[in-house]
């Protein structure tokens, strides 16, 4: 590995300089990434976000605490932006930015001591982040079917608003609790519960049974980007912002908000989250608001004491229970489908909840959030034996079962992807023949897949080209075989290396194979559906499969026919999903299925040291053709000069790769080099205007957030009255000029949650000093393993790089999936 500047402990290139002259790309023959004493770069200023953001909606909240501390989202500046940022708020609890926080004056938080004083609730990153779901390609109901791909985004909602109308259907054929005016009956019942099973005295198993297995429930007949009646019984933003809101309640609601001292301008979002029936839902009970993404508790208490007056206080139980609602999105924000109740309780304390256990139990029986069984399966009861011990030394050593709490939308969709996992496992696959006996780890995916519902296949990049080597195996049998991609990178490159096979003479290949998910799904794309509802097709691949959440992973279950098989194929080792869940790693968690791990290494410079990065392990590379290239800095402000000089000068120079293939990878939104920071440079650089449409000018490279947690790469072609027009991968969308800011991000620069699932030719990799503590070795594999050609880093971290590649393990996601898809264990007969 390279590296451009002189530094003591690093082998420089002799014909880099320093200053203003540029940074080369020269000749050296490596470089111990991390290990010479490089400077690290400055803090930058504590600062707080933007607001309103559509980066939020890409980036996932940080894989830390489950549940947030009251004020803990202001206090660590260091805390990772680029999987944070979507848990940003507007206020004093603005979220942290991976390299530092950034504060462009737009924040105003209600002090929750200020009184009577009015609350300014402003919308923030995380309510645009939901918002963006409802951002349609303009004339998205309209497309005729030669031209879907421009009602691809409206008919994934359409998808979502199906998909959790029948979530919906389940959780109303369960069991409702009911809720008196006090707690008593049932929900006095449920907090003795839950007192019992934290205290240890009861298992959780004694009041929270494991649900009994039901048949999958038959598909029914629908179009598939038909929208399904708008009469969604818990209504959220991404579905939310499509559904038309009459001017009189968002007129009714705006009184209602005036009276309370909150912007009047919130009134659409807030109609379009409560209903019809806003207005009088705020007046009864004004800690709704907390429903509206954006709000903060410190907010809806004093929009409550501006309404209610005496009549409000910490132990109101519409107050608990709003909290506990507010506190579980929360944590699916950090990707969390489900939270300990100790958590809650924890959390609920220190928002000053007199009674955080009576709380929860209010809370679940208003029906808010579920208690659920996190897994653990109770021993049955052994009969007497005089050699076995004492009950109270067995007591002793067992740990109380903790409850969890979650969702009913999370909790029934990972209920859901288990039966439907279950299902593709148990059900017989139908017998095409003799497989094409294919080498290597080829030929074990085929096998395995010849005889399995459901097979799980790990690798890296080069690994593709074994999936695609089993889906022409599997069409030479005749099966209607597809791959479908997370993003539209994804499906090209796909598609690329089913062409190679062509190339090679394989004529059974097709690159018309290659489908994204979001188009799948939505009908935009690939085979459509059967007469029964479901997807057209005997296998499907899905690649990039850490990037599915638990819903868009029920979804696609739900949607494969009885007898279909299903390959689940990615590298265990990137970030994971935007969403809520983690499918993919507990999927291989739970050994439910085969596993075929690929034995074909990603090659040259870059994928040897990614590869090394995935073991805990960063090591020096040889990278005689200049693949990988270090360049230390001293602050975050140098590592901005030298980021714009390696995409306008030194990549096209040494590589003939322009800038408009070149990606910046950087930890954070925010900080001095934050994606916000490094596009505003960039742009400067390379495409300067005045920012004519909304802060952007034809030419402008840009994300572009259609629904929260996909980020799809465009161009700006222009604007007009429709809204800002944008180039994405060659299909033109028209973003409507009221959702530009929420949904349409200057993209020169994007984290590496953003970026997962892309490659370009060209990466480099920001790590300014104050995004040490938000390198994880995730994060790192994730970022360097962008780069096809070529991988520069900008490096200002000094030793904190190789310690959170070999150390800075995040922690695990809570989900039920893995347990859920575990089999019972079977008694063990004399």
């Amino acid at each position: 590995m390279d590296t451009a500047d002189d530094r003591p402990g690093t082998r420089t290139n002799p014909e880099a300089e320093a200053g203003d002259s540029g940074t080369d790309i020269g000749s050296g023959s490596g470089t111990d990434i991390g290990i010479g004493e490089v400077s690290a770069g400055t803090e930058a200023p504590a600062d707080s976000p933007a607001a309103p953001d559509a980066e939020a909606a890409a980036d996932p909240a940080p894989e830390a605490d489950a549940v947030p501390a009251p004020g803990a989202d202001g206090e660590d500046e260091g805390q990772p932006d680029a999987e944070a940022e979507a848990n940003a708020e507007s206020g004093s609890e603005d979220a942290e930015d991976e390299a530092g926080t950034e504060d462009d004056g737009r924040s105003a938080a209600a002090d929750s001591s200020a009184g009577d004083s009015a609350p300014d609730v402003a919308p923030s990153a995380e309510g645009d982040a939901d918002d963006t779901a409802g951002t349609d390609a303009p004339g998205a109901g309209e497309q005729a079917p030669a031209a879907p791909q421009l009602s691809e985004a409206e008919a994934e909602l359409a998808a979502q608003r199906e998909f959790r109308a029948k979530i919906a259907q389940r959780k109303a054929e369960k069991a409702e609790i009911s809720a008196g005016a006090k707690l008593s009956g049932t929900a006095a019942d449920l907090m003795a519960a839950v007192k019992a099973v934290e205290s240890g005295a009861r298992p959780a198993a004694a009041f929270v049974p494991e649900p009994t297995p039901a048949p999958a429930p038959p598909r029914a007949v629908s179009a598939p980007v038909a929208a399904p009646s708008p009469a969604a019984p818990a209504i959220v933003p991404s579905q939310a912002s499509t559904i038309p809101v009459a001017a009189g309640t968002v007129a009714d609601v705006r009184g209602v908000l005036a009276a309370g001292g909150a912007p009047e301008a919130l009134a659409d979002e807030v109609a379009r989250v409560l209903g019809e029936q806003a207005a009088q839902v705020l007046r009864d009970d004004p800690w709704q608001l907390l429903s509206v993404p954006g709000t903060m508790p410190e907010q809806a208490d004093g929009f409550a004491r501006a309404l209610l007056g005496a009549e409000c206080g910490p132990a109101d139980g519409r107050r608990a229970a709003a909290l506990v609602g507010w506190l579980l999105e929360r944590a699916a924000l950090k990707g969390h489908t489900a939270v300990t109740t100790e958590q809650v309780c924890k959390a609920l304390a220190g928002f000053s909840v007199p009674d955080p256990e009576e709380a929860v139990a209010h809370a679940l029986a208003e029906g808010v959030a579920l208690a659920l069984q996190d897994g653990s399966v109770e021993e049955p009861e052994a009969e007497y034996d005089e050699d076995s011990p004492e009950p109270e030394e067995e007591a002793e050593a067992e740990e109380p079962t903790p409850v969890l709490l979650g969702l009913d939308r999370y909790a029934m969709a990972e209920e859901s992807l288990a039966e439907g996992l279950a299902r593709l496992v148990n059900s017989p696959v139908e017998d095409a023949g003799q497989w094409e006996q294919l080498p290597g780890s080829a030929g074990d995916l085929v096998r395995a897949v010849a005889g399995h519902g459901l097979v799980a296949h790990t690798g890296g990049e080069a690994s593709r080209a074994e999936p695609a080597a089993l889906l022409s195996a599997a069409h030479r049998l005749g099966l209607r075989a597809y791959a479908a991609t997370h993003s539209r990178d994804g499906r090209d490159r796909v598609a690329a290396v089913l062409h190679a096979r062509e190339d090679a003479g394989d004529t059974a290949t097709d690159t018309a194979w290659a489908v994204t998910l979001a188009g799948l799904l939505s009908g935009a794309e690939g085979p459509g559906r059967d007469a029964d509802g479901a997807l057209d097709l005997d296998l499907l691949v899905v690649f990039d499969a850490p990037q599915l959440d638990v819903e868009t992973g029920a979804m696609l279950v739900e949607a494969l026919p009885d007898g279909a098989r299903l390959v689940l194929s990615g590298d265990p080792g990137v970030l994971p999903s935007a969403g809520a869940g983690q499918v993919f790693a507990d999927v291989l968690s739970a050994r439910a299925c085969p596993q075929v791990a690929s034995r074909t290494p990603d090659p040259g410079p870059i994928g040897e040291l990614v590869s090394g990065i995935g073991i805990g392990e960063l090591n020096q590379v040889e990278a005689p053709g200049k693949e990988v290239v270090i360049v230390p800095v001293r602050d975050a402000g140098e590592a901005v000069h030298r980021t714009v000089q390696l995409v306008a000068d030194s990549v096209p120079r040494a590589f003939g790769i322009d800038a408009g293939h070149t990606q910046v990878i950087t930890p954070g939104h925010g900080g001095s080099a934050g994606t916000r920071a490094l596009n505003a440079a960039l742009k400067q650089r390379l495409n300067p205007g005045p920012g004519r449409f909304g802060g952007f000018d034809a030419g402008d490279r840009i994300a572009y957030v259609p629904v929260p947690g996909r980020t799809v790469p465009g161009t700006v072609q222009g604007a007009d009255a429709d809204g800002l027009h944008l180039d994405c991968a060659g299909e033109p969308v028209v973003v409507p000029k009221e959702r530009v800011e929420a949904s349409v991000r200057h993209a020169w620069a994007l984290t590496a949650h953003q970026a997962a699932g892309m490659r370009w030719p060209a990466v480099v990799v920001v790590l300014p000093g104050d995004a040490a503590q938000a390198l994880t070795r995730p994060w790192v594999y994730t970022a360097f393993g962008r780069g096809e050609r070529h991988l520069s880093v900008v490096h200002g971290v000094d030793a904190a790089l190789p310690r959170a590649v070999a150390e800075a393990v995040p922690q695990p996601r809570t989900t039920r999936l893995a347990e859920l898809l575990r089999p019972a264990p079977v008694e063990a007969t004399a």
